[in-house]
């Protein structure tokens, strides 16, 4: 990175490290069926791999924790353990972060899409200790208080929120920070099922990856 900000390439520059065997959806078809977890706070979560780095996946609105299975069996097999909260609140998300903690996790990202942007945003606020990296899918917020940490901001390029999302890349501090723009017009998690959601799984993928 050269800059506070960088772009990353679309799908067709990444192809190079392509991830092999998966969907148009993401998936891979090979990790065992999630477990369902009870979190401190008792709500539920489901849970994919047994990694070493940990990341925490807040759905939108109209979804729920199962709507991540198709991604969450990539980023297993990649070889992180993930949770998908089913209450997609900051509580939720803190306790998941914590329970992969209790499990001997060090380090944990979080992914939010859509309205589950808005509490990963709020614990990159007033917990940034907590998160080792941070990812905003067709999200809004205020990033000018994030911790320091990496944050990618992504969104569909034909979507209004795209605007949000290069505003946030610009304005979050700390030197780590990219924009990644997806094919169409697609909205948060339904990207993944549209031409551009190939490029953005693998975009996300190659962040993750950088950190853990």
């Amino acid at each position: 990175m050269t800059g506070p900000m960088s772009r990353l390439a679309v799908a067709g520059a990444l192809a190079a490290t392509a991830l092999s065997g998966c969907q148009a959806d993401g998936s891979a078809g090979a990790s065992p069926a999630p477990a369902p977890v009870t979190l401190a706070n008792g709500s539920r979560a489901l849970a994919w791999g047994d990694g070493a780095y940990g990341l925490v996946l807040v759905h939108g609105a109209a979804y729920d924790a199962a709507s991540w299975e198709p991604q969450a069996r990539v980023f297993a097999d990649d070889g992180m353990r993930v949770l998908a909260v089913e209450d997609a609140s900051a509580d939720s998300v803190e306790a998941a972060i914590r329970h992969l903690h209790d499990a001997g996790v060090d380090r944990v990202a979080l992914l939010g899409a859509s309205a589950g942007s808005a509490p990963a945003l709020q614990l990159g606020r007033e917990e940034p200790d907590l998160v080792d990296q941070l990812i905003v899918l067709s999200g809004s917020g205020d990033v000018t208080a994030l911790g320091d940490f990496p944050k990618l901001f992504a969104a569909s390029e034909g979507e209004g929120l795209a605007a949000d999302a290069e505003r946030m890349a610009e304005e979050a501090p700390g030197a780590w920070n990219a924009l990644y723009l997806a094919a169409g017009d697609a909205h948060a998690q339904a990207i993944f099922g549209t031409d551009g959601g190939p490029g953005l799984l693998e975009a996300i993928v190659l962040r993750l990856e950088e950190r853990r």
